[in-house]
């Protein structure tokens, strides 16, 4: 059974997040708090870790289209290729914020050296933001879908935890999650193209 770490009004609590760190550094999936919805994840260079994420959503690791949470700026230089002018003010406006940003990429390890572009994020979370701080590569995330698509995204951490505790490590619960995902914007063309309108406001793009 995944271990349930209560957070209080998204204070970090350095205990359980150095829980989190560990169980992460040894190929675990998490559940946790972003700035939109709950998100599922692991860590990017460990295969273990990303091959049971794949195996969840049923697809092949080297297809999946898992995106990279970034802990700043400086990550990004390690993966995605060198950024104009416009797209870097682009970021900087969004970003930490709501938004996924299609970058191209570098050549990237494995399973993901056949990429020729990435998402990334950077949320405004305080809980995932010193969760960043204790790890040694980006996590991997992907949004956790429920299967009544009524609802869409689950926004009640118990029933999130009730329905994915037996396949995950642990989830970090921050009390009632979002129901509306990232803004997702392709940035390998020369103009912006909005892929899925979310919680970001176009207006910055």
């Amino acid at each position: 059974m995944a271990e349930l770490l209560k957070f209080y009004q998204s204070k970090p609590n350095l205990k359980f997040l150095k829980k989190a760190a560990d169980a992460l550094d040894q190929g675990g999936l998490i559940i946790y708090p972003t700035d939109t919805v709950y998100a599922l994840g692991c860590l990017s260079d460990n295969i273990n870790g990303l091959q049971r994420l794949a195996n969840i959503k049923q697809i092949k690791l080297d297809k999946a289209p898992f995106s990279f949470f970034m802990r700043d700026f400086s990550d990004l230089s390690n993966y995605v290729k060198p950024l104009d002018n416009s797209t870097f003010k682009l970021l900087k406006r969004c970003l930490p914020g709501p938004y996924t940003f299609i970058l191209p990429c570098l050549k990237l390890h494995k399973p993901f050296e056949k990429r020729k572009s990435i998402g990334i994020r950077m949320a405004n979370h305080p809980i995932l933001e010193a969760l960043m701080d204790l790890l040694k590569a980006p996590l991997i995330t992907t949004s956790l879908h429920d299967q009544d698509e009524i609802l869409d995204y689950t926004t009640d951490p118990d029933m999130i935890y009730e329905r994915w505790e037996s396949d995950i490590d642990l989830m970090l619960e921050d009390g009632f999650g979002g129901n509306v995902p990232s803004t997702v914007v392709d940035l390998c063309s020369s103009e912006p193209e909005i892929v899925r309108e979310g919680k970001g406001d176009l207006d910055l793009l």
